[in-house]
């Protein structure tokens, strides 16, 4: 879990904003994998990522089989832009750290297609609430879980 305390109004040369998102996005086929040292590493590659385009991560919690961050994103990066880049390099830099993941997965495609996003207003402690919570509810009800296929190298299931 990730919290930064954040001025509410921020500011570029020519604007000032406050543009703040909810989203929720998930690996590929719902599966159980954010843990462990990838969860470590997940962690870490998010919120490079979220430096290099000057996007502040508010708070943000990793549970087993999906993401949550609260973002403050500035007016000038639309919200599905950032969400292409953020996907699509966080897979390939994942990829790179843990190879074995592409016979679960294939063609370096880690995350699913799609992903939730919802503005947030004044309903903002509401929502920062939620994604502290939200781990203690996954525990609590039981998710799908998909096939599981054996890493060649080691003859293990990665559950």
């Amino acid at each position: 879990m990730l919290k930064k305390t954040t001025n509410e109004i921020k500011h570029t040369a020519h604007s000032s904003y406050r543009c703040q998102y909810h989203i929720v996005f998930a690996p590929k086929y719902r599966r159980k994998e954010v843990y462990g040292k990838l969860k470590k590493d997940i962690g870490e590659i998010l919120r490079k990522l979220c430096e290099q385009k000057g996007v502040e991560i508010i708070e943000a919690q990793a549970c087993s089989d999906h993401i949550h961050m609260l973002l403050s994103i500035p007016p000038h990066l639309s919200i599905a832009q950032f969400m292409g880049f953020l996907k699509g390099k966080s897979s390939l830099m994942i990829f790179d750290r843990h190879a074995n993941l592409k016979y679960k997965y294939g063609s370096r495609h880690f995350w699913c297609r799609g992903y939730y996003v919802d503005t947030v207003g004044r309903n903002k402690k509401i929502i920062e609430q939620y994604i502290r919570n939200q781990l203690e509810e996954d525990f609590s009800t039981d998710q799908i879980s998909m096939k599981e296929y054996t890493d060649p190298f080691t003859g293990t299931k990665n559950k």
